[in-house]
C-alpha cells in the first residue's frame, strides 16, 4: 500500500512540474529559515546549560530603592556578602566572587623573559575571581589543573586564543607575563592554566582570569573595614545543595539583609531587596545588561521565533492553497477510487503521504541550503554557529519534528478536503470547488500578506530607529575623535608630554584626558544633596574626572557659566560643571545655577560641598536606550587619567594615525599603539538593534518571495481554469487590459484587505518594541502607505505576468473543443 502511495505521489509530482516546484521550493525556503533561526534560538537558550552544577548555580542580585522612589537594579554586591551567605545558610555549598574591571576597557599584557619584554598585546574581558571559581564553573582546561590554577595570588589563567596570541603554538604553562593597568598593577604573573573559549555558550566569556587578591581590587580588599552597604561591585555567585528551592531561599534573604546591613542601608537612604537569579537565566535576563558577555532579551527570541513560524506558515499556506485550488483535477481520481472501494482513511493517508514526499524533498533541499547559507547567517546574527551543530541529538530531533510537522500541516487540509468528495457528483461532472474552500483559500492569501506587510513596516520602523540613533545630535562632537587608552603607569605618566607632542600637529584641533568618555560604561556615581535635604531625599549623580580642556575637545554646549579650563587653575574637586538634568533634578533655576552648591556623600559619614561653575546642555553619555540622568564633571590635573581624546580637524583621519603612533612610540616604547574612534565606540551600543534590523530585513524579503510564489501559482491556476471564459470575452471584443483587470482584480481585493488588517496589528507590535528606547521615532502613517503600495505593486506584477499571458492567447485554441 505504502509503495503504491509513493508511486502515485511521484507520478503526480512529475505530472504537475510547475506546481510541484513552487511547493517544494517554497517549503524548502520556509524550512531553511526556520532551521537557521532554530539553531540561533537553541544557541541562545543553551547558555550555561553545560555547567556541571548548572541547576544549583545562582547569581545574587538586588534592587536598591531609594526613599524618594528611585530604583536601581544591581547584579553586584559588596565584597563581604559571599562569605556571610555561606556562613548563614547551610544550603549554600560554595560561593565565589568575580570583579570585572570597570575602570579600564583594555589591559596591557606583556610576555616577559629574563626581565625583558618579548611581546605585548592589549586584551579585554579580564576578570578577577576567587580561587573557588573553577570549583563552581566548568571550564575545559587544555593545560594546567583547574583545581589549583588560582591558588597563587600571582597566577593567571588564559583562554586558548590569548595563549596563542602571546606564545604561539608553544606551551604557555609556567611562562611569565606582565599585566598592566588596574588588573595587575604592572606586576608579573605566572601562567598556570589554559582553557577553551566559552563565547558560544557561557555568559562568563572571560579572556583571562587572575586571583581576586591581585591588582587594584586586591589592594582594595586588603584595606579591610569592608561593609555590607558600599562598593557594590562584586558579582557574587552561590552553589546550593541539589533540590534547594531558590524561591523559598529568596524568602529568607530579607532577614539576612536586615541582620548584616539593615541599619547602614537605612542610614544611607535606601532599601535593598535581594534575590537569586539562576545562572542559566542570566543570558536572557534583560535587567542584567552584561557581565562579561552581553545578555539578550527573551522578547528578542520571541520575535525571531515568530518570524520563523510565520515564514514556514506562508510556505505551508502556499501548499494548501495550490492543493485545494487544483482539487478539481484530482476529483475524478478520488471518485474512481471511492467507486472501487477506497475508504476515507485510505484517501487521507494517500494525500498525506504525497505531502510527506514533497516535504522530504524540501527537507533535503533545506539541509543543503542551511549548510550553504550558514556563513551568511552568521554575519547577519553575529554568531559563530557551526555545521557540526547539526549532529547534536537535540538538533537532529528538532529538524525531523520540523519536517513531520510541516508535512502534516501543509497536507492536512487538502487531504481531508479531497477525501470527502461525493463520487456520484464527480463522475457526473457536477463537482466544483466549494464556497468554503474558496473562502479559506482567500483567507490564507490575506494571512500571507498580513505577515508580509507587517514585516515591511517593521523593517522601516527598525531601520528608522537605528538611523535616528545614529544621526541624533548627542550634545557633543562624536566624529573625528580619536580615543587613545592609557593602560599602564608608564602611559599615564606620559599623558602631559604626549598631549603636548600631538598638539604640534596642525591637523589636531585639541586633545585632553578623561576617566571615561561617552558611549562606554561609566560606573562612577555619588549621592548628592541640596542644602536642607535629608538623607532620604538625595539623588544619584553620575560623575567623571576630566582634564581641564576636555569639554572644549568634546565641544559641549554651555547654557550657563563656563567650562572647566586650564585658564582656571584654581578649579579643584570643590568645583564642577553639571548637565541640565542635574539642576532639574535638584530644582535649581538655570539663572541661579552658577554658584549653587551640592553636597556629595563620600561614604563613612563624610560629605563634601561642591560649587557649580557651569551648566552644560544635556548630552548622551549613555546610548539612547537610556534617559539622560544627572551628570557632573570634575576637574583633574594629575596624570592618572584613563584616556586621551584627540579631536582631528580633517575628514581624512587616517593621515593623522601614523603621526600619533610615532609620538606614542617615542614616549611609551614598550607598549603597542592602540586607538579607537569615539563614534564607532558609541555605535557598538546598538549592535543588538542592528542585528535585529539585518535579520528582519532578510526574512522580510524571503517572506515576500514565498508569498509571491504562492500568488504566482494561484494566478497561473486561475488563468488555466478560466481559459475558455477568456476566449469568449476576447471574441466578444474584450481587450488585453480588460482581461488583465478581470484576473488581477480578485487578488488585489485580498491584498487591500490584508493592508487594512495589518495596519493596526503592526502599529501595536512596533509601538511596543519602541518602548524599549528612551528616545525614539514616531511611527508615521506614510510607513503603512509605502508598505501597502509596495505590496499592491508586488502582487500586481506577480499576478499580471500570468494574466497577460492568458490575455494574449489565441482564442481559437482555447475554444476549439467547443
Amino acid at each position: 500500500m505504502i509503495k503504491n502511495y509513493l508511486k502515485i505521489a511521484w507520478r503526480n509530482l512529475l505530472k504537475s512540474k510547475l506546481f510541484s516546484f513552487i511547493n517544494i521550493f517554497g517549503l524548502s525556503v520556509g524550512m531553511t529559515c526556520c532551521m537557521l533561526l532554530l539553531l540561533y534560538i537553541l544557541s541562545e537558550v543553551s547558555f550555561d546549560k553545560h555547567q556541571e552544577h548548572a541547576n544549583e548555580l545562582y547569581l545574587v542580585r538586588s534592587e536598591n530603592v531609594r526613599f524618594n522612589g528611585e530604583k536601581m537594579d544591581n547584579p553586584r554586591a559588596p565584597a563581604p556578602y559571599a562569605g556571610a551567605l555561606k556562613q548563614e545558610f547551610p544550603e549554600v555549598v560554595q560561593v565565589t566572587r568575580a570583579w570585572v574591571n570597570f575602570l579600564e576597557n583594555k589591559t596591557l599584557l606583556k610576555v616577559v623573559d629574563s626581565g625583558k619584554t618579548v611581546k605585548s598585546v592589549f586584551e579585554t574581558k579580564g576578570c578577577h575571581v576567587d580561587s573557588t571559581f573553577f570549583d563552581m564553573f566548568s571550564y575545559q582546561f587544555i593545560e594546567g589543573d583547574r583545581n589549583s590554577a588560582l591558588k597563587d595570588p600571582r597566577s593567571v589563567v588564559l583562554s586558548e586564543d590569548v595563549a596563542k596570541k602571546l606564545f604561539g603554538n608553544t606551551s604557555a604553562i609556567n611562562k611569565t607575563i606582565n599585566i598592566g593597568g588596574t588588573d595587575g598593577n604592572g606586576e608579573n604573573f605566572i601562567v598556570t592554566g589554559v582553557y577553551k573559549d566559552e563565547s558560544a555558550r557561557s555568559h562568563f566569556d572571560a579572556r583571562y582570569f587572575v586571583p581576586m587578591m591581585s591588582g587594584w581590587v586586591g589592594d582594595y580588599l586588603k584595606q579591610g573595614n569592608l561593609d555590607f552597604t558600599n562598593n557594590n561591585m562584586f558579582y557574587t555567585y552561590i552553589r546550593v545543595k541539589p533540590g534547594t528551592d531558590f524561591r523559598k531561599f529568596n524568602e529568607k534573604l530579607p532577614a539576612f539583609v536586615a541582620k548584616y546591613a539593615g541599619k547602614d542601608i537605612k542610614a544611607a537612604g535606601y532599601a535593598k531587596h535581594m534575590s537569586l537569579l539562576p545562572v542559566t537565566d542570566i543570558h536572557l535576563f534583560n535587567k542584567v545588561t552584561d557581565i562579561i558577555t552581553p545578555t539578550t532579551s527573551a522578547t528578542y527570541l520571541y520575535v525571531l521565533a515568530s518570524i520563523a513560524i510565520f515564514t514556514l506558515l506562508i510556505a505551508c499556506i502556499n501548499f494548501m492553497n495550490l492543493s485545494t485550488a487544483r482539487s478539481a483535477k484530482r476529483a475524478a481520481e478520488v471518485g474512481m477510487r471511492k467507486v472501487m472501494g477506497a475508504g476515507k482513511g485510505g484517501l487521507i493517508g494517500q494525500f498525506l503521504g504525497e505531502s510527506m514526499v514533497l516535504t522530504l524533498l524540501a527537507l533535503i533541499l533545506a539541509l543543503v541550503s542551511v549548510v550553504l547559507f550558514l556563513p551568511l547567517f552568521n554575519q547577519l546574527s553575529d554568531k559563530t554557529l557551526l555545521v557540526s551543530n547539526f549532529f547534536k541529538p537535540e538538533i537532529i530531533v528538532a529538524f525531523i519534528l520540523l519536517a513531520v510537522l510541516t508535512g502534516l500541516l501543509s497536507g492536512s487540509y487538502p487531504a481531508f478536503y479531497l477525501s470527502v468528495f461525493n463520487p456520484l457528483d464527480v463522475i457526473k461532472g457536477r463537482f466544483v470547488n466549494s464556497v468554503s474552500a474558496t473562502a479559506l483559500r482567500r483567507g490564507l492569501v490575506v494571512f500571507q500578506f498580513v505577515i508580509s506587510i507587517g514585516l515591511v513596516v517593521a523593517t522601516m520602523v527598525i531601520q528608522g530607529q537605528i538611523n535616528f540613533m545614529r544621526d541624533r545630535p548627542l550634545g557633543f562632537t562624536k566624529d573625528q575623535q580619536i580615543v587613545i587608552p592609557l593602560r599602564s603607569e608608564q602611559a599615564k605618566k606620559a599623558y602631559s608630554s604626549l598631549r603636548s607632542e600631538i598638539l604640534q600637529n596642525n591637523q589636531i584641533a585639541s586633545a585632553s584626558g578623561t576617566s571615561y568618555y561617552p558611549g562606554i560604561l561609566n560606573p562612577s556615581d555619588m549621592t548628592g544633596y541640596r542644602s536642607g535635604q535629608s538623607m532620604n531625599e538625595g539623588s544619584i549623580i553620575k560623575t567623571n574626572w576630566v582634564a581641564p580642556d576636555f569639554m572644549k575637545t568634546m565641544e559641549f554646549e554651555m547654557v550657563a557659566g563656563r567650562m572647566l579650563s586650564a585658564e582656571f587653575p584654581g578649579d579643584t574637586n570643590f568645583r564642577m560643571v553639571v548637565n541640565e538634568a542635574t539642576i532639574k533634578k535638584f530644582n535649581i533655576p538655570l539663572t541661579k545655577a552658577v554658584g549653587s552648591k551640592i553636597s556629595f556623600d563620600r561614604g563613612g559619614g563624610v560629605f563634601q560641598e561642591i560649587e557649580i561653575v557651569g551648566v552644560v546642555k544635556d548630552f548622551h553619555f549613555a546610548d539612547l536606550h537610556q534617559t539622560i540622568e544627572p551628570y557632573a564633571l570634575f576637574p583633574h590635573f594629575g596624570n592618572d587619567l584613563n584616556y586621551i581624546v584627540a579631536h582631528v580637524n580633517t575628514s581624512d583621519v587616517g593621515k593623522v594615525l601614523p603621526f600619533l603612533e610615532t609620538k606614542w612610540k617615542s614616549l611609551v616604547p614598550d607598549e603597542p599603539f592602540s586607538y579607537s574612534f569615539l563614534n564607532e565606540d558609541f555605535q557598538k551600543n546598538y549592535a543588538a538593534d542592528a542585528r535585529t534590523s539585518r535579520i528582519v530585513n532578510a526574512f522580510t524579503v524571503i517572506s515576500i518571495l514565498i508569498s509571491c510564489l504562492g500568488l504566482f501559482g494561484l494566478a497561473t491556476f486561475a488563468a488555466q481554469q478560466r481559459v475558455k471564459e477568456i476566449g469568449v470575452r476576447k471574441v466578444l471584443g474584450a481587450s488585453v487590459g480588460n482581461i488583465v483587470g478581470l484576473l488581477s482584480g480578485d487578488f488585489m481585493k485580498l491584498v487591500v484587505i490584508a493592508i487594512v488588517i495589518a495596519t493596526p496589528l503592526t502599529w501595536y507590535v512596533m509601538n511596543k518594541w519602541l518602548q524599549g528606547f528612551a528616545y525614539k521615532i514616531t511611527i508615521e502613517w506614510w510607513m503603512f502607505l509605502i508598505a501597502g503600495i509596495l505590496s499592491v505593486i508586488i502582487a500586481l506584477v506577480t499576478v499580471s505576468s500570468q494574466a497577460i499571458r492568458a490575455a494574449i492567447m489565441n482564442p481559437v485554441k482555447s475554444l476549439r473543443s467547443e
